[in-house]
C-alpha cells in the first residue's frame, strides 16, 4: 500500500474474521491488533487488565446521551468521567487507543467498534466478515477445540453479545451492510480469497489504483 491505511474488520464468531486480520496485517507489513487492545489500554490507565477482559464486546449499563466518538471527551471532562459505569469508561478508553493507532500509521483492528469509532477517519476501511453456519460451526470445533454440541450455542451467544455491544455504543445495527465499505462471505471467497479483497478495495479507496 503506497498510502497509509486503516483496516477494521467486523465478524460473526467463527467466520475467519481474526484470521483474515492477521493474514492481512502480515501480507501488508502493518501492526495486527485485537486483544493487544486489552494490553494496550490497562497499561496507559492504570486500570486491571482483567476488568478489560471482563467487558471485551460486552455491555452492561445505560450509556450516557453524548456521542461516545468525541476524542479525548473523558480528557476534558473528567468529573463525569469518574461517575461513570465502569464499562462505559473502559469504552472511552479503549476507544482513544484506538484513535492513537489509527493516527500513528497504518494497522489492522479487530472488533471493539473499531468502525464507528473511526468513521470520520479517511484513511479507514471498514470490513464485516460473515459465513454459513456451517462453516462457522466447523470452525469453532476444528480451531477453538469448541465441543461440537456446544458449537452452535457458542456461535449464537458470542454474536448476541458482539451485537449488543455494538448497536449499544454506536446507535447503529451490528452487521448491516451499510455500516461497512465492505461485506464479505468467508464461506465464498475463502480466507486468502478475503484477504485479496480487502487489499483491493483498500487500494481502490485509497487512490492506489489507476
Amino acid at each position: 500500500m503506497k498510502s497509509k491505511v486503516v483496516i477494521t474488520i467486523a465478524r460473526q464468531f467463527g467466520s475467519g474474521g481474526r484470521e483474515i486480520g492477521e493474514k492481512l496485517a502480515g501480507k501488508l507489513g502493518i501492526p495486527f491488533y485485537d486483544k493487544a487492545l486489552i494490553h494496550l489500554a490497562a497499561k496507559e490507565s492504570g486500570i486491571d487488565e482483567d476488568l478489560f477482559d471482563f467487558a471485551d464486546e460486552k455491555s452492561f449499563h445505560n450509556f450516557w446521551n453524548a456521542s461516545p466518538g468525541s476524542a479525548g471527551f473523558y480528557g476534558n471532562r473528567i468529573s463525569l468521567f469518574n461517575e461513570m459505569p465502569m464499562n462505559d469508561r473502559l469504552f472511552l478508553i479503549q476507544s482513544n487507543i484506538i484513535r492513537k493507532l489509527a493516527e500513528n500509521g497504518s494497522c489492522v483492528i479487530v472488533g471493539r467498534c473499531a468502525d464507528y469509532i473511526l468513521r470520520d477517519d479517511s484513511h479507514t476501511v471498514s470490513v464485516f466478515i460473515h459465513s454459513t453456519e456451517q462453516d462457522r460451526q466447523e470452525r469453532l470445533v476444528h480451531n477453538y477445540g469448541i465441543a461440537e454440541k456446544d458449537a452452535k450455542d457458542a456461535m449464537i451467544k458470542t454474536d448476541k453479545k458482539r451485537a449488543a455491544y455494538y448497536n449499544y455504543y454506536s446507535g447503529g445495527k451490528w452487521g448491516r451492510a451499510d455500516n461497512y465499505d465492505l461485506s464479505i462471505n468467508s464461506s465464498a471467497s475463502g480466507i486468502d480469497g478475503a484477504v485479496d479483497l480487502i487489499i483491493t478495495l483498500a487500494e481502490l479507496k485509497q487512490g492506489d489504483v489507476k
